[in-house]
């Protein structure tokens, strides 16, 4: 993608600004190298650079999220909607995403808090106003009962998750039957329909009240099923059988056979959770699964008008959601708007000029490119980008030399009213992990494509006279 066409869209969004700010890197390494300067000493000079910010940021720039009152999480997620089309009902969504990331939270091996976003699904369905959408405490399939005679809720669920077909067995292709006695076929017919009936039964006397299986289920095998008050859904989605099967602590089975050449079934491969019931949304059914065993999933259910609005809001989600998990990881915000990129602009001028090594040009070029962020979202907001740059500089200059200004390293771009403001304070708030990742990522690949020191051209073949 073009730096220029990219330059025109949000900066909210992480990968944006480390594709806008490696693409500043090289253009600047570029200059230098047509300068006689050695790309040995701008890969060096870049990479001193990129480790003096990560540690500038982590000592003097982040804070605790602790310091800064409950609304910090709400008010991150906020910031990553502002330039997105939910930015209208922030405040709405923001609660929305908050309540879901924090449903999830679990614990990893060693003790440390996680919040595995995976377990969230999102639905989207038509009808509505945006506004009605709803987070539902556990995981929900978009599909209904197979059969409309099943029972519409069962309590203390036990979860079968099947990878293969329900459906009467076939003969393997190529396999040739060689019968003269009409009785003889039907029997091979019959014993078809038994091996399905059989397999079955052996779920169901496991102790199976809930079969989702990924391939179809027959008729013929859902009257077993509506007989044993058990609820099957077919054609459930690879991905949605996998999550169900972490969340809800089952296996899943790809055949029945074992290690005997016989058909078994193992009760320990059975998942379960308090209920799961059949729930009417819109025009469609849905499969909700409440208080799973392993992890607690919940699922956001999205409104709208049409299939663009939806996968719109859809992706604004998935990107607060990210945010929100970054946040709560980590447990440090820095400030939003250009702030941070301003500041380290600012630091590393100055480390520049401490250097008396070839380097210095390279750290002076990197805190330059810097400032291409702030740079376009004044652009992108139609402000006088030039004016608030500069602006901005002089106020964190200040914060970084005068002891009496150092609340001004919090300050950055407010783009509605087109002027400075406490960021820190007014809670346009980024997590502090993913602005170092961006750093780094955007210095490693400027790096790598600086490295390619030869072109190799291929010319067009000729065509024969």
């Amino acid at each position: 993608m073009e730096l220029a066409e990219l330059q025109d869209r949000e900066v909210g969004d992480g990968t944006t600004s480390v594709v806008i700010l490696a693409g500043e890197l090289l253009k600047r390494a570029n200059d230098l190298v047509r300068n006689k300067i050695h790309p040995t000493s701008i890969i060096a000079g870049y990479r001193l650079a990129m480790r003096e910010a990560v540690k500038y940021i982590e000592d003097k720039l982040s804070t605790p999220i602790d310091t800064l009152g409950p609304e910090t999480i709400l008010n991150c997620a906020k910031t990553s909607m502002s330039s997105k089309i939910v930015g209208a009902d922030s405040d709405f969504f923001a609660r929305m995403v908050v309540d879901a990331a924090t449903s999830i939270k679990t614990y990893n091996d060693y003790g440390d808090v996680r919040y595995p976003i995976k377990s969230i699904n999102i639905l989207k369905s038509h009808g509505k106003s945006v506004k009605e959408s709803q987070v539902i405490k556990g995981y929900a399939l978009n599909l209904g009962r197979a059969a409309q005679g099943m029972v519409k809720s069962v309590k203390n669920a036990k979860i079968a998750c099947v990878d293969f077909n329900l459906q009467k067995t076939k003969m393997q292709m190529g396999v040739q039957v060689l019968v003269s006695d009409p009785k003889e076929l039907e029997r091979i017919r019959q014993e078809e329909l038994d091996i399905t009936a059989r397999r079955i039964k052996m779920m169901i006397d496991g102790g199976a009240n809930v079969i989702l299986c990924s391939k179809g289920v027959d008729d013929m095998a859902l009257k077993y099923f509506v007989e044993a008050g058990c609820i099957a859904c077919r054609r459930v989605p690879k991905d949605d059988l996998r999550r169900v099967a972490k969340a809800t602590g089952a296996q899943i089975l790809l055949t029945l056979a074992d290690m005997e050449g016989n058909e078994t079934f193992d009760p320990e491969s059975l998942g379960s959770c308090a209920e799961v019931c059949e729930e009417r949304v819109s025009d469609d059914d849905m499969i909700v699964l409440k208080d799973c065993k392993n992890t607690q999933a919940c699922t956001m259910l999205i409104r709208g008008a049409n299939d663009y609005m939806l996968d719109e809001v859809d992706r604004s989600l998935h990107d607060a959601l990210c945010i929100v998990k970054r946040t709560l990881e980590s447990e440090k915000v820095v400030a939003g708007g250009g702030a941070v990129e301003a500041a380290l602009s600012v630091y590393l001028e100055s480390l520049a000029t401490t250097l008396g090594s070839r380097e210095q040009l390279a750290i002076a070029e990197f805190a330059e490119a810097l400032l291409v962020i702030p740079k376009t979202l004044a652009v992108n907001a139609a402000k006088d980008s030039t004016d608030l740059v500069a602006k901005l500089r002089a106020y964190h200059h200040a914060s970084q030399t005068k002891p009496d200004k150092a609340h001004l390293a919090g300050y950055g771009l407010d783009l509605v009213k087109g002027e400075l403001k406490n960021n820190l304070g007014e809670g346009v708030l980024e997590p502090a992990l993913s602005k170092l990742k961006s750093i780094q990522f955007a210095t490693e690949a400027a790096l790598t494509i600086l490295r390619i020191d030869d072109l190799i051209k291929l010319h067009p073949e000729e065509p024969e006279q």
